[in-house]
């Protein structure tokens, strides 16, 4: 029988949570963003997308209010693309290093 659980070790649902924004607005919405309990990790990037999060979740429905409700009611935050992780097979090195500096 295949375990029910989410696919992560921490049994947490996470996502990454690309960010289309009003460049005019890039600064406020980093701030309002650094302040969402759920957001583990935010980076700006030249690309495609403007800013890229990482959203972690006790469930889909915890993730789906984080969007809604505070991702998507930002000022100037304009749309979203949303990846499920199903599954992590390295994490990243930042990650691991903040640990140790502690």
């Amino acid at each position: 029988m295949e375990n029910s659980d989410s696919s992560n070790s921490q049994g947490r649902f996470e996502a990454s949570v690309n960010i289309f924004v009003d460049p005019t607005q890039k600064a406020q919405i980093m701030d309002a963003l650094s302040k969402v309990e759920n957001i583990e990790d935010i980076y700006e990037v030249k690309g495609e997308f403007d800013i890229v999060s990482m959203v972690s979740a006790s469930s889909i429905e915890e993730f789906r209010n984080v969007l809604h409700k505070k991702i998507m009611n930002i000022k100037g935050v304009q749309s979203t693309i949303v990846s499920v992780v199903l599954k992590a097979h390295k994490r990243p090195k930042s990650a691991l290093s903040s640990i140790h500096m502690h």
